[in-house]
């Protein structure tokens, strides 16, 4: 299937992988671009130097092109920015902010530059800016979330802007993204789904987490502070929203949750950790390879936009 994305970034098919922090690293990212997608590297709130040795080693294992997610709000924002430079990456996605203090340097290095999006206003503000795409991600999504829907966001981004639009969000088999695509976007991006493939390294307890959660298993942390977060149901998020509800401050909350992602992805604490994961998860009722992942939702997504022609 050829798109814009396609063309653009020099891959078979039009999926991406999310750059889900203490998730997405090079075994997770290398597998995808292996199979055909664009796999991506999560920055987070990793140094330079750890992102740069992620980098080598996703080379190491494959020789298709792959992107590095960077979080701008990192206090390594700034670094991480040089590393993907430095180490010749073709492809940037961006999260938590506005990445236009760093974008004449990574288009004079030739790099494909796609912000990560939550309003049409923004994707305006990116394209006048110089990104090559955007990703429309909607609130359905894992992790941190605006408040349209993948549904009313993507048709009114196609709409308000020439550059190629991704859907995000909801989405994880091959009806979504046509789906997606019937709404005017030209590649999907995938989190949840990825996060329980076979090459992913997240803790065992957090993937079956996810394949066993049921549809209204996820809550939202953090609206009142203005910094909400999608994530599995669990002892840690009734007690964020208990917390919330009392009127506690922002810092009270972010010390409740300080270092728990990683609890739950490297250790597998999913009674204490943050269980990321999108609305989707209740769909997810299996472990695949990458390669599995992608064949069959382009599979079913062809056969769908086939019929729809």
């Amino acid at each position: 299937m050829k798109t814009r994305i396609t063309e653009l970034l020099g891959i078979e098919y039009p999926i991406i992988q999310g750059g889900m922090a203490w998730v997405a690293e090079y075994h997770l990212a290398s597998a995808v671009s292996e199979a055909g997608g664009l796999g991506l590297i999560g920055g987070a709130n990793a140094p330079g130097d750890v992102v740069r040795d992620y980098i080598r080693k996703t080379k190491e294992r494959t020789s298709k092109p792959f992107g590095v997610n960077v979080m701008l709000m990192s206090p390594y924002a700034d670094d991480v920015a040089k590393v993907v430079v430095e180490e010749g990456v073709k492809v940037v996605t961006t999260g938590a902010g506005n990445p236009g203090k760093y974008m004449d340097m990574w288009k004079s290095a030739g790099i494909k530059v796609i912000p990560v999006v939550a309003s049409v206003a923004l994707a305006k503000m990116m394209e006048k800016a110089g990104a090559d795409a955007v990703v429309a991600e909607g609130t359905e999504s894992g992790g941190h979330i605006g408040e349209a829907t993948t549904m009313t966001l993507v048709p009114q981004v196609v709409d308000a802007v020439k550059i190629p639009v991704i859907a995000a969000g909801g989405i994880a088999d091959g009806r979504g993204m046509a789906a997606a695509f019937m709404l005017g976007a030209e590649a999907v991006q995938v989190g949840t789904r990825f996060v329980v493939a076979k090459e992913s390294i997240v803790h065992e307890n957090y993937k079956q987490r996810i394949i066993k959660a049921k549809d209204i298993d996820s809550t939202v942390t953090g609206r009142s502070h203005g910094h909400p977060v999608r994530c599995l149901r669990n002892q840690m998020t009734r007690e964020y929203v208990k917390l919330e509800q009392e009127g506690k401050s922002f810092e009270e909350l972010e010390y409740l949750t300080l270092g728990a992602l990683r609890k739950a992805v490297v250790y597998g604490d999913v009674t204490h950790g943050t269980v990321m994961g999108g609305q989707i998860a209740g769909m997810i009722n299996k472990e695949q390879t990458c390669k599995e992942i992608i064949d069959e939702m382009m599979a079913q997504a062809e056969a769908l936009l086939k019929g729809a022609r």
